[in-house]
């Protein structure tokens, strides 16, 4: 590293200790970088091949108010994504807020009353809980007759075959099968694994939906979960597909009956997909579709950084500095909450936006704990751009994520164990 390059660092509040420990460890990665940016060129030919193909046009970018009724740009959007996905149809719109909206749209459409839904990959994330009804809340699917069953995952972390056998009965409609970890510690599933699972299911039954949510890793392969049977998979755009430009959304890929019985859940019987205006979103979802696969490797090598770096500090990291990865989400326990909070200082402090800021831990919605959450986003909530964040409670594990370029990811993690270092929390060996 150079001396100008130093002072730049040193300049951003890191220290030459610090910084010579964090290059240490990026000497080792750089042929593991090279295996993600081969993915990435992969994935890169994939959207540009889909985009291609649907013969996406100057006209598709311009959008629609109103009704958006034959919105041109709309339709060959969702025709994109499905061609990316290899399946039948896809639902891309604004109007889906979030990734939790995107589930519950997801699940809302495709059940009915007397129906009952399954999870063989044992709890959802923390906002699903009151979707689902785990924990009472107005407009779940318990309140609609939808009962839920779940099956967790043995101690070593593989399926429990015989316990989803076992939970499978005449009213199990759907399962969903969640790829990434939640704030929970365990492996993140692979799109083989998944396939796996879905071809056992589907031996027992073969008209059960089976649903993936797909947040946080789309892009990490070079196939999704559509490739290996899933009948459905769910996203959000601020997430990995956006590449950082969505400034909302959410999609639905899947089978043409599965779009459809979603299509009419968001707009309306009658309506469907004829209608939802995409305003002025649309150059930000095509560009932001375009970059998704460099963008999503960036936030790949950051994790694959974190992991490394914190694994020879000795904590605990979920996946481990050499394990595969099939989500950008780093899990590191650090076992105390003053270190949860001085992590999550270091990531705010590296952010273009809010970089001044310090997060505190407070009372989020659809949480059951207090959590603290760090992001100077260009988008407010983009996962895909830096950020780190966890629950205040045992085992105070942080679950960090994002970085639009690699560099960017690099200073994150720097600074969060500058602050880590300087509160008396580790110590550099």
């Amino acid at each position: 590293m150079t001396d100008q390059m130093k002072q730049q660092y040193i300049n951003l509040g890191i220290s030459e200790e610090v910084l010579s420990f964090g290059e240490q460890i990026l000497a080792d990665l750089r042929p593991r970088f090279d295996s993600i940016d081969e993915t990435a060129e992969f994935n890169q030919l994939k959207v540009i091949a889909a985009m291609q193909k649907a013969k996406v046009s100057e006209a598709c970018l311009l959008g629609t108010t109103g009704y958006g009724y034959g919105d041109i740009g709309r339709e060959t959007l969702e025709s994109v994504y499905a061609e990316i996905f290899k399946a039948e149809d896809a639902l891309v719109r604004p109007q889906i807020t979030c990734g939790t909206h995107a589930l519950t749209l997801a699940l809302m459409s495709n059940l009915r009353p007397g129906d009952e839904l399954l999870s063989p990959v044992g709890k959802p994330y923390d906002t699903l809980e009151e979707v689902i009804g785990i924990r009472p809340s107005k407009g779940s699917l318990a309140e609609y007759g939808i009962t839920y069953r779940q099956v967790d995952l043995l101690p070593d972390g593989s399926f429990d075959f015989e316990g989803i056998k076992a939970a499978i009965r005449p009213q199990t409609k759907l399962v969903t099968i969640q790829r990434s970890k939640g704030y929970a510690t365990r492996r993140t599933l692979s799109v083989e694994s998944i396939g796996e699972l879905i071809s056992f299911i589907k031996g027992i039954r073969s008209d059960i939906i089976c649903m993936v949510d797909n947040c946080y890793g789309e892009f990490v392969q070079r196939i999704e979960p559509t490739q290996v049977g899933a009948d459905l998979v769910v996203g959000s755009l601020i997430k990995n597909p956006g590449g950082g430009l969505a400034p909302i959304g959410g999609y639905l890929a899947g089978t043409k009956e599965c779009i459809e019985n979603a299509a009419y859940r968001l707009t309306s019987p009658g309506l469907g997909k004829e209608v939802g205006a995409s305003l002025g979103a649309l150059p930000s979802l095509y560009q932001g579709l375009f970059l998704a696969p460099t963008v999503t490797a960036a936030a790949l090598k950051g994790a694959i950084f974190a992991a490394n770096l914190y694994e020879k500090l000795g904590f605990e990291v979920r996946p481990n500095g050499l394990e595969d990865r099939y989500d950008i989400i780093q899990a590191i326990v650090l076992r105390k909450p003053e270190a949860l909070i001085a992590f999550c200082k270091g990531i705010q402090g590296a952010a273009p936006v809010d970089g001044f800021v310090t997060p505190e831990p407070w009372d989020m919605p659809g949480y059951d704990a207090q959590v603290i959450m760090a992001a100077g986003a260009f988008v407010s909530g983009s996962s895909i751009e830096l950020s780190a964040d966890g629950p205040m409670k045992e085992p105070y594990a942080v679950y960090f994520q994002g970085g639009l370029t690699f560099p960017h990811a690099k200073l994150g993690m720097l600074k969060s164990l500058q602050e880590m270092k300087d509160a008396g929390l580790v110590e550099i060996p």
